[in-house]
């Protein structure tokens, strides 16, 4: 390409990025701006102010729990249950979850979609060769000198073109899309937190159903005897068919409960497995017992305020907020002029060893100026059906706020209700325990009989499902509360780490 030919394009191009420049400073972005929704200004989560402390009572995990006002919580909000077991799995889980895997290639799409837009903020450049063989009729004119009526044109051309961004619209669809990357940042996050949540979830119940099931057999145990006892009675005379038939029925009752508490373990176990990305055939290598975990004293009592704060579903609701805000801008930006400017340079020969030769250069520059005058009413109520998209979306962010609020508020009274139902359970367990010692007194005395004694046995049992359930329900209400507050994600480095996007 010639010298002065080189020299055009390049004060073309310099010329096309000062106009561009100077176009899209002085240029506004059109549209409303998006503000942030005013959080909850209430300070509690009832009519009645929330007591300070759940009630308490002696044997394992009947310690008082405590809700400390805007306690911050550590990202791993699991290791407060102090397991090294659990520990591990969940590290297993986030590694290998597919769910998680799949969160970060959303937000990694959403973050290249950002990128891509933002490249229209620079002029475009482009550049062809078109290498032809052509051949014109007798009575039109040549295109070449020779006057050949058969020949070869090679054409090469460069093109610069520019949109100056006058009304925002390309900023608002930057701006849109840095919402839409949050959004998926705060995706992960639920991701996330619903991931931990189940792992945790699962190894509670498995430790509550092991001892459930080792309960259950002790209890048949008993009650078996007991029928040995009765039937032994019945050839002596001393026991009547009825109450044979009456301790059958127990017994067959406790019986038919085990299998379904052993088909909930193996469920459990499926779980734990699939969580950890595993197939069926790949168990995982942890047992749980309730003795291994340790419940947490201290819970954390975020205010309203602050609750919108730290959950993901209300922070992604305000990105998707925040997205749609934008996109009434781009929407109002279609319906006004727009300016394109565009130049090209090149050169044209029909022979390839001339192509850059004198007098072969061409050039053009110029500008076009575009305006909608008449669309059939379409840009008009796509602005109308941004506006209320933004609408819905603001409803939305409403709805997840009030559900966020109700969370925080039934985990609160779950850990009240729950701490009070452990307390009566380990009484009734106590009481069944001096009971059972009694029977055991006065059995070897010989007060009473076997029986008896097994009775006895098997109402302590009892008492102690009801207990194991009760230790098993103040863990779970716990891990909901832990999930309310939004699991301490901005606490933690990994995973949705620093995206370079935004919203705030």
């Amino acid at each position: 390409m010639p010298v002065t030919q080189t020299l055009v394009l390049q004060r073309a191009g310099r010329s096309l990025l000062t106009i561009g420049i100077a176009l899209t400073l002085g240029a506004c972005a059109i549209g409303p701006d998006f503000h942030r929704p005013t959080a909850p200004d209430s300070q509690d989560y009832a009519p009645i102010a929330t007591p300070v402390a759940t009630s308490a009572t002696v044997g394992p995990d009947g310690g008082a729990q405590q809700f400390v006002r805007d306690m911050d919580i550590p990202g791993q909000w699991w290791t407060l249950f102090h397991s090294k077991p659990l520990n591990a799995l969940i590290d297993d889980s986030i590694k290998h979850n597919p769910d998680v895997a799949a969160a970060q290639q959303a937000l990694q799409a959403a973050m290249e979609n950002v990128r891509a837009q933002q490249g229209q903020f620079f002029p475009q450049v482009s550049a062809s060769i078109d290498p032809t063989r052509q051949k014109t009729g007798s009575v039109i004119a040549s295109g070449v000198v020779s006057n050949a009526k058969l020949y070869n044109l090679t054409t090469t051309q460069g093109s610069i073109s520019y949109s100056p961004d006058l009304w925002g619209a390309n900023r608002r669809s930057v701006e849109s899309l840095v919402a839409q990357a949050d959004a998926q940042r705060f995706q992960l996050e639920a991701t996330y937190l619903t991931l931990t949540t189940s792992v945790v979830n699962a190894a509670v119940t498995e430790a509550a159903l092991r001892e459930q099931i080792a309960a259950t057999r002790d209890m048949i145990d008993s009650q078996q005897k007991i029928l040995d006892t009765n039937r032994r009675q019945l050839t002596l005379g001393d026991m009547g068919e009825s109450n044979i038939a009456a301790q059958e029925v127990t017994l067959e009752q406790t019986r038919a409960s085990l299998p379904p508490l052993q088909k909930q373990l193996a469920q459990q176990r499926g779980l734990l497995a699939m969580l950890a990305g595993r197939t069926p055939d790949q168990d995982v290598p942890a047992h749980f017992e309730l003795d291994g975990l340790q419940l947490p004293q201290d819970l954390p009592m975020s205010l309203p305020a602050r609750l919108v704060e730290q959950r993901p579903d209300v922070r992604m609701a305000e990105a998707n907020m925040h997205a749609a805000c934008a996109q009434v801008g781009v929407a109002f930006a279609a319906r006004l002029p727009n300016i394109n400017i565009i130049a090209n340079g090149g050169s044209a020969a029909d022979q390839m060893r001339t192509l850059f030769g004198h007098g072969t250069s061409f050039w053009n520059i110029g500008a076009a100026i575009t305006m909608p005058i008449f669309s059939g009413g379409t840009l008009k109520h796509r602005q109308r059906a941004a506006e209320a998209t933004y609408r819905q979306v603001a409803e939305q962010y409403r709805s997840t706020v009030m559900s966020a609020l109700q969370d925080m508020a039934d985990s609160m009274h779950a850990v009240r209700a729950d701490a009070d139902a452990l307390v009566a359970n380990s009484r009734a367990e106590q009481a069944a325990a001096r009971s059972l010692q009694i029977a055991q007194r006065q059995y070897v005395v010989g007060d009473i009989s076997m029986v008896v004694l097994l009775a006895a046995q098997v109402t302590y049992r009892q008492s102690e499902l009801a207990l194991i359930q009760a230790r098993a329900a103040r863990y779970s209400d716990t891990i909901a509360l832990f999930q309310a507050v939004g699991g301490g994600w901005w606490n933690r480095q990994d995973v949705a780490a620093s995206t370079g996007f935004t919203t705030k």
